[in-house]
């Protein structure tokens, strides 16, 4: 993680004349105010969303995509949730200065004030809802709305209080393919709560890995989070191979509905297998490593069983 920026103009040596600005120092402030922005809006998580938007419009789409109205989702959508990024960091601004992976966060670093990223975020959220609105469909819109408001209106503020938090914050965590569907089709029907269940069960043992990778971290900041409480970890283990054995039967269901063919359920069968045995190898140990491991295989989970959806979809 990086530290603070210093004090001193970037790339001015202590025996510079006053007044003497080395050539790209302008360049690198513009460079550290933009890294800063992209941390504040949580953009790869933002890229995430889009990522899973887009194949939950690319499999809602009854025919030929419509390449318009999938970048109006996708930057709608994206504008969302660089919305939610920024507003709930300046909720948790106090939380996150006492967390050693947060500390160095633009608003806690001091490198952005809470009330500039408040602006950013609420500007952020009413694009990016007008542009559902208006360029996508009302559905679309409220779905973003709802998700918006239950990430820091329930979720952010349950996380001090209770370990639930964790599948609370699931449901707005599995809203973006869902939105794509809708913006594809214009309702909500049973292919877009496939997609719900297969997102919101491959968070809980992505996020039960990260929660005991950094259970110490978690405990400074004053969130009761089950590997906070749980010692030994054995709950959180079991935690983690339940969800990871429920997603096995869900993440077939679109096969099931027939919205995908046998490329598909091969694909997502050996795919949702392999997660579930890290999961087990993690409850056996509970280790750092073991933790370290399950997380990597959640995050290449993801965009692969949507590569597969992807590719079963444009097979013959």
């Amino acid at each position: 993680m990086s530290q603070p920026l210093s004090s001193e103009p970037i790339g001015v040596p202590p025996s510079s004349p006053a007044g003497a600005v080395p050539e790209g120092t302008a360049r690198g402030r513009v460079r550290a105010l933009a890294a800063d922005l992209a941390e504040l809006v949580k953009s790869r998580i933002a890229g995430m969303v889009a990522v899973t938007c887009a194949a939950g419009f690319v499999l809602g789409s009854p025919g030929r995509i419509d390449g318009v109205l999938l970048a109006h989702a996708l930057v709608g959508t994206a504008l969302v949730a660089m919305a939610g990024g920024a507003l709930n960091q300046v909720l948790e601004r106090e939380v996150d200065a006492r967390m050693r992976r947060t500390a160095d966060r633009p608003i806690p670093g001091g490198r952005i004030g809470a009330d500039a990223a408040l602006a950013l975020g609420v500007l952020l959220a009413l694009t990016g809802l007008a542009q559902l609105a208006i360029a996508v469909n009302l559905l679309t819109a409220l779905l973003g709305a709802a998700t918006l408001a239950g990430y820091l209106f329930v979720y952010t503020p349950l996380k001090r209080v209770s370990s639930l938090a964790t599948v609370v914050g699931a449901v707005p965590g599995a809203m973006p393919p869902v939105m794509g569907w809708t913006a594809a089709r214009g309702s909500l029907d049973a292919g877009a709560w496939a997609l719900f269940g297969i997102l919101f069960l491959w968070q809980l043992p992505h996020f039960l890995a990260i929660a005991w990778m950094y259970r110490d971290d978690y405990a400074r900041g004053g969130f009761p989070l089950i590997t906070v409480t749980d010692a030994d970890g054995r709950r959180t283990g079991r935690q983690a191979v339940l969800w990871a054995a429920a997603l096995v039967p869900v993440s077939l269901a679109p096969a099931a509905l027939g919205l995908s063919g046998a490329v598909f359920f091969v694909g997502a069968l050996a795919l949702s297998l392999a997660f579930f045995g890290f999961a087990v190898a993690f409850q056996r140990v509970r280790s750092h490593g073991a933790a370290r491991r399950l997380l990597l295989v959640s995050v290449l989970y993801l965009p692969a069983i949507l590569a597969v959806m992807l590719a079963d979809r444009a097979a013959p």
